[in-house]
């Protein structure tokens, strides 16, 4: 019941209703609280002035603009009368359950105070020309010469606010324990007694007479013990006079005295008691459908809770999961950081390692060359002529094969200082920048859209859509159809659309359907298996697009003919692999004996020569053929025969049997030809599917 606690407080005041009183606008109101926001009009705003002065307007025009607010600032929460000192420029308030409302009135003078009553409990008088707005609706009312009197009390909300408030008054104590009492747990309506659990079990057992009586607990039994009998609600403009009817055009209860004075004479009015009960049946039906709303509410109410609790499962699981990835993609930086440190190693490795071989060998060579030097030097400074000659040529020698060797390309560094190496990040660091959560879920079952879903002869057209809350990205769809037969299931479409219209199926056929999305994660769940049945009866016309083009079509290609001499062939546009068909053609000109042939073709039958002459159709010539005779065909692939009627009478046998594959209707004619076909006709009477033999005693 606590939730039913904000509908039994003022919108005003915020605390429990205190004599409530019903406006016209069906919201309830303190009776205090409603003469608090009474607002005095000024004389000239009056209807009783604006009648009295003859402006011409009219008592229902009046009606008219009493339903209009007061305050023409109503939306800014201010409100004004221009000219009127006693009611000045005032904020409205707010009440405690955030309704506005708008101030008091001024407080009257001292010398009017001597008019208010409070200790005989009697409102003081209500200002001429008062007005209420409601506090919840802001439906400004003018109150007549009754003033609040004239608005009926709510005596069934006051009942129930008392209710309330008894049920949450301290808890009840047994009746029959002897030094302390204890908390009652049941009370006994029979008796009028709060037991608790040993008294009750001690002074009421629920044994002999008294196993009938019932036992209730303790706050019920207070309510229905306090609960005081029905109040006769009283007339508010005859107040001696009970209500005993209630009228339906003005939806209020009414008493004789209301009936005679003429105001209610010509309306429908009713007893007060079938109204109550109509009215309350009525009440119970709505609050059946509302409960349906509010465990519907429930239910979703515990589905946004498990949803709250998987998004926090999801989300620790998630980001745990994002922590993993982006550790594993720091874990292998730092492996080819090794890796790549590695490589400079052995760069720096390899040069220091040449530098110091070039200086090794430099200096080895340099030292020769310096040791060569000093050697001449000290050969030069000999004054011995002869012993000069006899090694000069070989020193000299040595000089030029020394300076020789430290040629070009001798004093040049083997390798460069600087490293050759550049480490191209640029795309890694976009890469990382770039790094962003991609889709990696399947698309969820989509949604067969069952009010555009339909069949039409032998097509079917059916259309889905994604769910409501799904954001998983989708490449494309996949719609799946059985062969109408219980059969396995094939593609017949893939693509983005998701409407699609499969034809050519079987008539008289249930066929399975099923969809499902995919994108580039892969393939979702597919939808609900969707049954359609396509027409019992085949509907079609001749072909034109594989007739040959000496064949003339009319009457929307059900009326065909020739402009050839030799006999040209012409097929439906709808070809039968399955179940029982029959059709006719009536001859409409048959002249010179032509000669046109009648049955089944295959798609790839000649269409230059007759009918039947090749191996690719089955057809009955002539044979009693006329101006004005129809020609009936009887296909059943249920038996693989074919037969043939000529004006509804079966011409011989079964015409062909063992018939298998796809078969057109087709037929061949010339110039002096025309023939009208009749489609999607019953199956003859004489004829049953299924049987080992046509009933050839009707032939």
């Amino acid at each position: 019941m606590d939730e039913m606690e904000e509908e039994l407080k003022c919108p005003v005041c915020g605390s429990f209703f205190r004599e409530p009183i019903i406006l016209p606008c069906s919201h309830n109101i303190c009776l205090a609280c409603a003469r608090n926001i009474l607002v005095q009009t000024p004389d000239a705003e009056s209807p009783q002035s604006s009648r009295a002065s003859g402006s011409g307007v009219s008592d229902y025009d009046y009606l008219d603009l009493d339903k209009m607010s007061l305050y023409s600032e109503a939306d800014s929460g201010y409100g004004s009368y221009g000219g009127f000192v006693s009611a000045p420029t005032t904020p409205c308030q707010k009440s405690p359950n955030g309704v506005r409302v708008f101030p008091p009135t001024v407080p009257p003078p001292p010398q009017a105070q001597h008019h208010l009553l409070p200790h005989t409990g009697v409102l003081p008088p209500v200002p001429r020309n008062s007005c209420l707005t409601c506090p919840q609706c802001h439906r400004s009312l003018t109150l007549d010469d009754r003033g609040l009197r004239g608005f009926p009390k709510n005596r069934v909300l006051e009942g129930v606010v008392d209710r309330y408030q008894q049920s949450k008054a301290a808890a009840l104590k047994c009746q029959l324990c002897e030094k302390s009492p204890r908390e009652a747990t049941v009370m006994c309506e029979q008796c009028d007694v709060f037991y608790c659990d040993p008294c009750r079990l001690r002074c009421h057992p629920p044994r002999g007479p008294l196993a009938k009586h019932r036992l209730v607990p303790p706050a019920q039994g207070r309510i229905s013990r306090r609960a005081s009998p029905r109040k006769i609600s009283t007339c508010t403009e005859h107040e001696l006079e009970n209500l005993s009817m209630y009228c339906v055009q003005c939806k209020t209860p009414v008493c004789y005295q209301c009936l005679e004075d003429g105001k209610h004479s010509t309306h429908e009015v009713k007893a007060l008691g079938a109204m109550w009960k109509l009215h309350k049946g009525q009440l119970s039906q709505a609050l059946n459908v509302l409960s349906d709303r509010a465990t519907e509410a429930k239910e979703f109410l515990v589905q946004l809770r498990n949803m709250v609790q998987h998004i926090q499962e999801n989300g620790v699981e998630f980001e745990a999961c994002l922590v993993a990835q982006c550790d594993a993609l720091i874990e292998a930086l730092n492996r080819r950081k090794a890796q790549l440190l590695s490589r400079v190693t052995k760069e720096h490795e390899h040069k220091l390692s040449v530098v110091r071989d070039q200086i090794s060998h430099c200096t080895v060579k340099l030292r020769q060359t310096t040791g060569l030097m000093e050697y001449c030097l000290e050969v030069i400074k000999e004054n011995d002529p002869s012993g000069f000659l006899q090694i000069s040529d070989a020193l000299i020698r040595r000089v030029h094969m020394t300076e020789n060797q430290w040629g070009k390309g001798s004093l040049t560094p083997r390798m460069s200082s600087d490293f050759d190496l550049t480490l191209d990040s640029g795309p890694l660091l976009q890469t990382i920048h770039q790094l962003d959560f991609v889709q990696m879920k399947v698309p969820a079952a989509p949604i067969l859209q069952l009010e555009e879903c339909c069949t039409q002869t032998n097509s079917a057209t059916l259309s889905w859509k994604q769910p409501p809350l799904s954001t998983i990205a989708v490449d494309g769809y996949i719609l799946e159809l059985d062969d109408g037969n219980g059969g396995q299931f094939r593609e017949v479409y893939v693509g983005i659309e998701m409407i699609c219209t499969v034809d050519g199926l079987h008539f008289n056929s249930t066929y399975k359907s099923r969809v499902k999305a995919f994108n580039s994660s892969g393939v979702g769940q597919y939808s609900k298996t969707l049954v359609m049945q396509t027409s019992e009866i085949a509907w079609f016309t001749f072909d034109p697009a594989s007739a040959h083009p000496d064949i003339i079509l009319s009457n929307d290609n059900l009326t065909v003919t020739c402009n050839s001499y030799d006999d040209r062939v012409v097929m439906g546009n709808t070809g039968f692999s399955r179940g029982v068909h029959y059709w006719e053609m009536t001859i409409d000109r048959y002249d010179n004996h032509p000669d046109p042939a009648f049955g089944v073709a295959r798609a790839d039958v000649l269409k230059d020569v007759m009918l039947g002459k090749d191996d690719k159709a089955w057809a009955i010539t002539d044979g009693g053929i006329s101006k004005g005779a129809t020609v009936g065909v009887l296909l059943d692939f249920s038996r693989g025969i074919l037969l043939f009627l000529i004006n509804d009478e079966q011409q011989g046998p079964v015409a062909f049997n063992t018939l298998e594959g796809m078969y057109y209707p087709a037929i061949s004619l010339n110039r002096n030809v025309q023939v009208t076909l009749h489609s999607g006709l019953p199956i003859p009477d004489f004829y049953t599917p299924g049987e080992s033999e046509a009933a050839g005693s009707v032939c």
